[in-house]
């Protein structure tokens, strides 16, 4: 049991998501990603006249299976195998983030910015609905969501995909030096 409540060192877990790419090419004949999950949902569940969502979504309701079992595997991660201790960060970053007023790191996010508390803050306003929608927006408007083209993309030799997640980490390096130390202090 002390095997799947730990959290498995990179060298480990970051081939088992790497097998996955060639494993649903080999098999299925499927691409890798997230982000069209929520597009299937909606031409399944919403009966629009909008062409974006006119479609065979059956031919993709294996992704949805997918995205099911990651919800539930995340589910049953946190309520029966989460182990009572805090996240295990950098001293460095630890120090950095307290400088800046993050002071709980007992769970996954802290608290101090990712609670309902602060969702009517509008530090939090700013963090949870503006970075949502700008996340959501940056991911239809790239084609795709980091694992779809960080882990499918290039590892199928796409241009585009190389280019999406060189502008990921560029976007991520200036959000972290730039832009949330002055969004912490609102």
């Amino acid at each position: 049991m002390d095997l799947i409540t730990q959290p498995w060192p990179w060298y480990v877990a970051g081939p088992l998501i790497g097998i996955i790419v060639p494993a649903l090419l080999v098999i299925g004949n499927k691409t890798f990603g997230i982000s069209s999950s929520l597009r299937h949902i909606c031409a399944a569940c919403i009966p629009a006249n909008i062409s974006f969502f006119k479609y065979n979504w059956k031919n993709e309701s294996w992704n949805l299976f997918f995205v099911a079992g990651i919800v539930l595997g995340g589910f049953i991660a946190a309520q029966f195998l989460a182990a009572n201790h805090p996240v295990d960060i950098n001293h460095q970053t630890r120090a950095v983030l307290q400088q800046q007023g993050i002071k709980d790191f007992s769970g996954l996010l802290p608290k101090d910015v990712f609670s309902f508390d602060q969702l009517v803050t509008l530090r939090g306003f700013i963090f949870m609905v503006i970075g949502g929608f700008l996340v959501g927006f940056g991911t239809r408007y790239a084609g795709g969501c980091t694992s779809g083209h960080a882990i499918m993309g290039i590892s199928n030799l796409q241009w585009p995909s190389l280019v999406a997640t060189c502008c990921f980490m560029a976007g991520g390096f200036i959000m972290t030096w730039f832009i949330l130390p002055y969004l912490l202090h609102l």
